[in-house]
């Protein structure tokens, strides 16, 4: 287990970049990369009003085991992430990655692969409500 792995969540509460932001900041962190995706209230040229995330119960590992990985390959001091389930209106934070280096380039890729990781090996599935009244699954 990487030292540099310092929290990684699977919440049906708000998330916080504050939260995140003070788990990989220390003295020897020059850089901090952050990602926050949010529930935004257009998709695919349809009105989203809201989402549901669902997770399967290996979810937390899965999303720790890629943190592991990008602390291993990347020249990191400490990395963060947190993924929400539950219902989740427009406006609500649905994932916040935190990436802490020395310098910004490491930061930079490392919170890139993290987040583009969780999104393919995390078993969290999404299904968007519509404004028409029509729903679909996203992650299936």
């Amino acid at each position: 287990m990487s030292a540099a792995v310092r929290s990684v969540r699977v919440l049906d509460t708000d998330l916080s970049v504050d939260r995140l932001l003070s788990v990989v900041s220390d003295a020897q962190v020059g850089g901090i990369a952050l990602f926050v995706g949010v529930v935004r209230e257009t998709d695919e040229g349809q009105g989203v009003v809201s989402l549901d995330y669902t997770q399967h119960p290996s979810a937390e590992q899965a999303l720790r085991d890629c943190a592991e990985r990008v602390a291993t390959a990347h020249d990191v001091l400490s990395v963060a992430v947190e993924h929400r389930v539950g219902h989740l209106e427009v406006g609500d934070l649905a994932v916040v990655v935190a990436v802490g280096a020395v310098h910004r380039a490491e930061a930079l890729a490392a919170c890139q692969q993290l987040i583009d990781d969780l999104k393919v090996e995390v078993p969290i599935w999404k299904e968007q409500q519509y404004s028409s009244g029509q729903s679909s699954w996203v992650g299936l």
